[in-house]
């Protein structure tokens, strides 16, 4: 793929990628398109316009604004990455792309859960295509899962490596850390209760048919990654692969997925490969890069026509659980990352009532109808959305089956 990025950036013909999101994550992105041939980042859309400023300017494009269907409408792009922190409005721009003729890259986990059917569902008509980004630990995941399908692995759990989790988390008591990482406290707060795990996860679990633990994720504490060898139930797992993490092990932060081989010839040649007796292998990364392989997803869809990964079992959801005691007619603040409420990752049929953490995510705006206390799921009659954009949505991808 290199080498025919490097033909078109010889030739002139770039890959033209309009971004939505200027963050942390969408200035690394805009200077990760800079830096790829074959690539050329023609706009920059956020709701500050000193941030899409500084990240046009880090990515070499000229254009940058506030309104990014408005970028969309004066200037057409190939692929447009969506980096933004917002739900109901990213799905909005993310449809109007495809309508215009862009594939898109979630670099919007949240979103891509949210409303990730819908658009892939309407790319399509289209003829585009949406995927999650390649840098995020979903989509390292995705790559890691067929990889090992390749070598003849069973796949047995996809995980994670969690450094640490606080499920009381508030973004008021982050706000220094934070701001040491430059990030947005809500995002941070996200980080530290586990919904943004708990997203990731729900991803590679409904794109790769995956299973949520009886009982939701353990993740139990370990030194070593290796340890994940010995800490789950493997054989259990086999039967009903899974997803799950690992709190504390080294090499401190990055993805894992663990394979079953039963073949004894294969078995010696993985041992003579350091990667032990088996029959159950761990095969993993210990970083994941984020921004740095967002161009891989640009690549993959607007030269293969091929997604990193998509949802095609809707099988996990991410429920709001109570962080506190809610009194009856609280107004919520925003879901994701918030003071109220965390995400966690439970199957469908425990989610059945639950509420998703996305729906209260945007904006102020849900009330609830009856007291829920701390540790308790908000079930979906208890909170009273008004939201009509995002009820549109919801109905738009309620067809889909």
């Amino acid at each position: 793929m290199i080498e025919q990025l490097q033909r078109m950036d010889d030739d002139g013909t770039r890959i033209r990628v309009g971004l939505n999101g200027a963050g942390a994550m969408g200035c690394g992105i805009a200077a990760a398109v800079r830096r790829t041939p074959g690539l050329a980042l023609s706009w920059v859309a956020d709701l500050l316009p000193d941030r899409a400023q500084q990240a046009a300017a880090r990515g070499g494009a000229s254009r940058w604004g506030t309104q990014a269907s408005d970028l969309l409408d004066s200037y057409p792009v190939d692929v447009l990455v969506e980096a933004s922190t917002s739900i109901v409005n990213a799905t909005q721009i993310a449809l109007q792309a495809v309508s215009y003729g862009a594939h898109i890259v979630w670099m919007n986990a949240e979103a891509d859960l949210a409303f990730g059917r819908l658009v892939q569902t309407e790319a399509a008509r289209f003829g585009r295509v949406a995927t999650s980004d390649a840098g995020d630990q979903h989509g390292v995941l995705a790559r890691m899962i067929d990889e090992a399908r390749l070598w003849g692995w069973d796949i047995v759990q996809a995980g994670n490596i969690k450094g640490f989790l606080d499920r009381e988390a508030t973004p008021q008591g982050l706000v220094e850390e934070a701001a040491k990482r430059h990030l947005d406290p809500r995002a941070c707060c996200a980080y530290t209760d586990g919904s943004k795990l708990a997203i990731e996860m729900a991803l590679i679990a409904n794109g790769r048919g995956l299973k949520v633990p009886k009982g939701g994720m353990r993740g139990p504490c370990a030194k070593d990654v290796q340890d994940a060898l010995h800490l789950f139930d493997l054989d259990a797992a086999r039967r009903r692969p899974e997803v799950d993490y690992l709190l504390g092990a080294a090499p401190g932060g990055g993805v894992y997925v663990l394979g079953y081989m039963e073949d004894p010839e294969e078995r010696f040649l993985l041992n003579y490969y350091k990667l032990g007796g088996g029959p159950y292998y761990l095969h993993y990364r210990p970083a994941h890069l984020c921004h740095a392989e967002t161009p891989w997803a640009i690549s993959e869809v607007a030269l293969g026509h091929r997604a990193i990964l998509q949802a095609s079992h809707y099988a996990n959801e991410v429920i709001a659980v109570a962080k506190r005691d809610l009194p009856v007619g609280y107004r919520l603040e925003h879901g994701i990352g918030s003071a109220d409420v965390r995400g966690e990752l439970v199957d469908m049929d425990a989610a059945h009532d639950g509420l998703p953490v996305w729906m209260i995510h945007d904006a102020p705006g849900g009330v609830l109808q009856r007291p829920v206390k701390s540790g308790e799921p908000l079930l979906r009659d208890t909170v009273s959305i008004r939201d009509q954009e995002l009820l549109v949505l919801l109905e738009r991808q309620k067809h889909l089956g």
